[in-house]
């Protein structure tokens, strides 16, 4: 049997295949999202160590269980990429949060505060069903204890996940939800019965097991300041691009 022929991929042809599968508007975002942040670090005397790369490269390699050298190696090449690219590209993301702390480590509380009622959480079960009638009967049926509410939600819901999950839809935020079923669900104590209440979905029976008070956690530090990071690298590659075209 013959070999098969060498295939090789040339740089012009990765680019001609971002066009057409429309993916080059990202990569071209994601580069200048990086030059963007290179060029205000500098400004603001942000840098990276070489200990601080050594840091997180181990912590990359206990993660990805590459206990050896010649693991991280094969790694690598499985990759297709050296150790200075992935040194770098390790380098590129400990700016961008340096850079985030710097620019928004003083608001992240601020905001928090101000928005705190948007954080708090319910573990919610809920039914829905098509029918307003059904929704009625299992609601008198789950008061009078006839059938449970996770029975009801197993046997009726139009969701197979939920149905199978006996209604559970897990830890939400309040903007998860229908404002009107917020409303609802944010007002009554735990263990409350509540609905029907009609949306596009259909007719909703819900109850809360539990309200999670919001809390300024560490991932949730992390997730406010990422996205008040995003929301300013987004305004500043919109700009720049406004920018040349003008």
């Amino acid at each position: 049997m013959e070999d098969s022929p060498r295939i090789s991929v040339e740089l012009d042809e990765i680019l001609n295949f971002l066009k057409k599968n429309f993916q080059l508007k990202e990569i071209y975002h994601s580069i200048l999202s990086q030059k963007i942040i290179n060029q205000v670090a500098e400004e603001k005397g942000l840098t990276v160590s070489a200990e601080e790369i050594q840091a997180e490269a181990d912590q990359q390699r206990l993660a990805k269980r590459l206990e050896k050298a010649s693991d991280t190696i094969a790694w690598l090449g499985e990759q297709m990429i050296t150790a200075e690219d992935w040194e770098a590209g390790i380098c590129d993301r400990l700016l961008a949060k340096k850079l985030a702390k710097f620019l928004f480590h003083k608001e992240v509380e601020k905001f928090f505060a101000q928005n705190k009622v948007n954080f708090d959480q319910i573990l919610l079960y809920q039914i829905i069903v098509a029918d307003q009638k059904l929704a009625q009967e299992l609601l008198y049926e789950i008061e009078e204890r006839e059938i449970s509410f996770y029975d009801a939600a197993h046997l009726y819901d139009i969701d197979e996940r939920r149905r199978q999950q006996c209604g559970f839809e897990g830890k939400l935020y309040r903007w998860n939800l229908n404002p009107n079923i917020a409303a609802a669900v944010f007002s009554k104590p735990p263990g409350n019965l509540i609905g029907p209440l009609k949306t596009a979905l259909g007719y909703h029976l819900l109850m809360v097991e539990t309200f999670i008070p919001a809390e300024l956690t560490p991932e949730r530090y992390e997730e406010i300041l990422d996205g008040m990071f995003q929301d300013w690298l987004t305004n500043e590659i919109n700009y720049r691009i406004y920018s040349q075209i003008v």
